[in-house]
């Protein structure tokens, strides 16, 4: 015969001081986990969604990052006539860019300051990335010192918005307007017209890296081959999405030790619950006893205060995603290792952040019952029922 839960729903209410200061130690315990999830998560999404899947980035063999990689001029005309290269409109698709760095202040705190990365494209560049979109302003015109920022650049440096003046090359350039790469890594960049910044730079016309778009999928794999296999050229190829999914890296710290932070606190909260239980069973000494007497068995009682536990961590589970539910959609930022600069993106609390978060404070819960469970299932009658 089962315990109802109702007696469980009780006696959590009857110890609501007890239940409360539990269930906020589960709960910070999921919050910093589900926090983390959220920060890696949306860095992921920022860093996956980034690049077409037909697009190649070319760049110089063993270079990084398009930052540290030199490709020279006669080679893009190579790589631009390569059997297997999209048409647009009669034109082959690819761009050959430029990439610097500019060292920008921050709205919030102008105290600080960051690299943010300065692209230079070719109006090629910009039709080939059909999920960039004009949020306000107009697109810079050749031949001008003109840029565009991305929206996450706009919202966190200062200095960027239309009409400022950013500084760099061998001057300063406008600000005509604010581009939205939806959650792709874009969004931290600045563009403006690859001739003007590579001639700017002092550059003589060698650019950092070629994006390429391929037909299909066959002969996207077929120009990465050529690009290593030419030794006249000394270029690699590498997958758009490769490229960014590399980058990574840069959130792996983060995660460490966001996740040695969660463990460390999972074991407080462990021990916290744990505590709760036995002193639960202690003062229900009696109580047990009367239920032995009733003809529930042990199992049964074991049960229920497992089934105890376990509703007292989904409370802290519930008030932990409640608390990192305001993180949702709030813009972060981060060093990149691979291209020196920030990168800006979004938290990302999705429903199966919180549905692990939930599983997480379960588990939490049912270690820390299952000892104080066993005690009280052991509990002998005659001995629960006299008076302590």
């Amino acid at each position: 015969m089962a315990i109802p839960i109702s007696y469980n729903l009780r006696n959590l209410w009857v110890r609501k001081a007890t239940t409360v200061m539990t269930a906020l130690g589960i709960s910070l315990t999921v919050a910093v986990l589900l926090g983390i999830s959220a920060l890696v998560g949306g860095l992921r999404s920022s860093l996956g969604v980034s690049g077409h899947p037909l697009h190649l980035i070319v760049m110089r063999q063993g270079a990084t990052s398009e930052l540290v990689s030199v490709v020279q001029q006669e080679k893009f005309q190579v790589i631009k006539f390569m059997e297997g290269v999209g048409q647009l409109d009669g034109e082959p698709m690819v761009s050959h860019e430029v990439i610097t760095v500019v060292n920008l202040k921050l709205r919030a705190d102008l105290t600080q300051d960051a690299n943010v990365n300065v692209r230079g494209v070719s109006p090629m560049g910009i039709k080939m990335r059909e999920e960039i979109r004009l949020q306000s302003g107009r697109w810079f015109e050749t031949g001008k010192r003109e840029v565009v920022v991305g929206r996450g650049t706009n919202a966190a440096r200062e200095g960027t918005s239309i009409g400022d003046k950013v500084e760099f090359g061998r001057g300063e350039w406008e600000v005509v307007g604010v581009f939205d790469a939806g959650a792709s890594a874009f969004n931290s960049e600045i563009w403006g017209d690859g001739n003007f910044i590579t001639s700017d730079l002092g550059r003589e016309n060698a650019r950092s890296s070629v994006l390429v778009r391929a037909r299909d999928e066959v002969t996207l794999t077929a120009l990465k081959n050529r690009m290593s296999d030419d030794q006249r050229l000394q270029l690699e190829g590498e997958t758009e999405r490769e490229y960014y999914a590399a980058q990574m890296s840069s959130a792996q710290p983060v995660e460490m030790l966001g996740m040695l932070v969660a463990v460390i606190m999972a074991i407080g909260s462990s021990f916290a619950a744990m505590n709760t239980m036995y002193t639960a069973v202690a003062r229900r000494a009696r109580e047990i006893g009367v239920l032995r007497m009733l003809g529930f068995s042990r199992g049964s009682i074991l049960t229920s205060f497992l089934i105890e536990s376990f509703l007292l961590s989904l409370v802290g589970g519930a008030l932990g995603c409640l608390l990192v539910l305001p993180l949702h959609g709030m813009q972060g930022r981060i060093g990149n290792f691979v291209t020196f600069s920030e990168t800006t993106f979004n938290f990302e609390v999705t429903p199966l952040i919180m549905a692990a978060g939930l599983a997480f404070a379960s588990l939490l819960g049912v270690l820390g019952g299952l000892l104080p469970a066993r005690m009280a299932a052991k509990s002998d009658i005659l001995s629960s029922i006299r008076d302590v």
